[in-house]
């Protein structure tokens, strides 16, 4: 599963209409360039190969007043819409290790309705409840990782990244049972996505030749 498809499909459906460097911004914006595959290049290049796929439908508009080359905006159609959901709750219940899926389903939670989301919340829990069952078979975290030698402290790593994993998700399922944030169907919904010409206080400056595209 791939990170950079459910963020770029997610920050272009939040936008209804967005071209190459919004979808950009906003994710440096986000700070995804950070925690996920989400750089310059990654960016474009989904952004055409999810065209090419029919998950987005391309746009080309006058270009900017400053002048170059027509600019491509994109839109997500009805394919885009059920590739984006699918990734969302396929991210939401996965045990992996990969933070960068994770955090991507965490920023989109609130697309869902709140009963859906809880419910994936806690099949996340009965999986990684799962995983946890199987691998403490083979070894015993009461008896510390020097038991396997230095090795395990690797399986003492990925015990205690699940039981982080199943704290903070069980905290949540709390606070979104509390009533927290706003879902689908509840009424207006946070959108964390910069409106045209505002200015990013995170952006990396870093340049592509497909900025102005």
């Amino acid at each position: 599963m791939s990170a950079i498809r459910l963020l770029v499909l997610g920050a272009v459906r939040q936008h209804g209409r967005a071209h190459g460097y919004q979808v950009r911004n906003d994710l440096e914006y986000w700070g995804a360039h950070e925690w996920s595959n989400a750089k310059p290049g990654s960016i474009y290049h989904a952004l055409k190969q999810m065209e090419k796929q029919g998950l987005l439908h391309a746009h080309e508009i006058a270009p900017s007043t400053a002048g170059g080359p027509p600019r491509t905006e994109y839109e997500i159609t009805d394919r885009g819409e059920e590739e984006f959901f699918q990734l969302l709750r396929e991210s939401l219940v996965s045990y992996d290790q990969k933070m960068d899926i994770q955090s991507a389903a965490v920023g989109f939670l609130v697309e869902l309705e709140r009963a859906e989301a809880l419910a994936l919340l806690r099949e996340r829990i009965r999986r990684i409840e799962e995983w946890r069952a199987a691998v403490t078979e083979h070894y015993i975290p009461e008896g510390g990782p020097g038991q396997l030698g230095h090795i395990g402290e690797i399986m003492n790593l990925w015990v205690h990244t699940a039981d982080s994993d199943a704290a903070w998700t069980r905290g949540l399922i709390d606070r979104l049972e509390a009533g927290a944030y706003t879902f689908a169907g509840e009424g207006e919904r946070f959108v964390g996505v910069l409106v045209e010409g505002q200015e990013n206080p995170y952006a990396t400056g870093e340049r592509h030749p497909k900025d102005d595209r």
